[in-house]
């Protein structure tokens, strides 16, 4: 087990599960989407891609413009500051989006709630 409780260490080290985000566009290429017009199959692993001739399908820049950004699921922040807080700091991205969203809807239908008073 990692110093995050109840996440294990295995998808940090295993590279193939890992994005890479293009630093010139924000593009990030998916191992298990892979690039469908590029003829990159799905489950195709950054590191087994050509760095030679691999571009980014965006902005056309070359594989050292990309970074490692961990797998899909790994908390978003600093692994430190993982611990802090009320326990959202070790939410994904996703679960931080429905979480804010989820709160403006919710606080919008009480605001629209209130017309039905007379």
């Amino acid at each position: 087990m990692s110093s995050l409780d109840n996440q294990p260490e295995e998808p940090l080290k295993d590279l193939t599960t890992h994005r890479y985000e293009c630093r010139g566009c924000g593009y990030v290429y998916e191992p298990s989407e892979g690039i469908k017009k590029v003829g990159i199959n799905p489950g195709t692993a950054f590191q087994d891609l050509d760095m030679t001739t691999f571009r980014c399908p965006v902005c056309r820049e070359g594989s050292d413009f990309f970074r490692d950004i961990g797998p899909k699921f790994r908390p978003s922040g600093f692994e430190e500051n993982l611990n802090y807080g009320f326990g959202v700091n070790s939410l994904t991205p996703g679960q931080k989006n429905v979480l804010i969203f989820g709160a403006l809807a919710l606080a919008v239908a009480c605001f629209l709630s209130l017309y039905s008073l007379n």
